[in-house]
């Protein structure tokens, strides 16, 4: 019996994996997304973006017109957030704050993030914050998803970037997900 080995370009494996759930699940589902949806509270007490001054929790992050909901540690059971947090969180710590930290990015944090006001401008942001970690992933060959994360991912500083990859995906999935089923809810509200 004879065996052969396939070279498996895993970088490309892992990138492809998100990639074509960008391209061909979540960004088509966000499309048309306005900005009453954006914005809409499914329950009382949601965490969302408010103008500055407005927000209800005791930590209100953001440098633009809008602030974000925060609170640490957060609250059991935490609050339901709306599309504009959850967006908020894909663009700034699960996309922004790595490319910052791993590719020389810009610095990206939850207090001093500019949240965008409308629909458009945050799926513009995420375009650009997905485009970048892809960016940077693809620069990582087999030997550097085999390095440590380093000191930027805490207490998994010494677990392979591969780890971080499959992580990240994850989160672009579960999120987006998450948004597509808020878009849903929000389609069928009973106002």
């Amino acid at each position: 019996m004879t065996t052969t080995q396939t070279s498996i370009d895993w970088t490309s494996v892992l990138i492809d994996q998100a990639a074509w759930h960008w391209t061909n699940q979540l960004r088509p589902r966000l499309e048309g997304l306005t900005d009453a949806e954006y914005l809409w509270e499914p329950t009382p007490g949601a965490w969302n973006l408010h103008p500055r001054g407005q927000g209800g929790t005791e930590i209100q992050g953001g440098t633009g017109e809008l602030t974000i909901d925060w609170a640490y540690p957060e609250p059991v059971p935490a609050p339901v957030t709306t599309i504009a947090w959850r967006l908020a969180h894909v663009i700034v710590g699960v996309l922004g704050a790595r490319v910052h930290s791993h590719f020389g990015g810009p610095p990206v944090d939850y207090l001093t993030f500019p949240y965008a006001a409308t629909a458009q401008a945050a799926l513009a942001q995420a375009d650009v914050a997905f485009a970048a970690w892809t960016d940077g992933v693809r620069g990582w060959d087999v030997d550097a998803l085999a390095q440590p994360c380093g000191p930027s991912e805490g207490p998994w500083a010494d677990h392979p970037r591969v780890e971080l990859v499959l992580h990240i995906n994850r989160e672009v999935i579960h999120h987006g997900a998450e948004i597509a089923l808020l878009r849903d809810l929000y389609a069928h509200r009973d106002d």
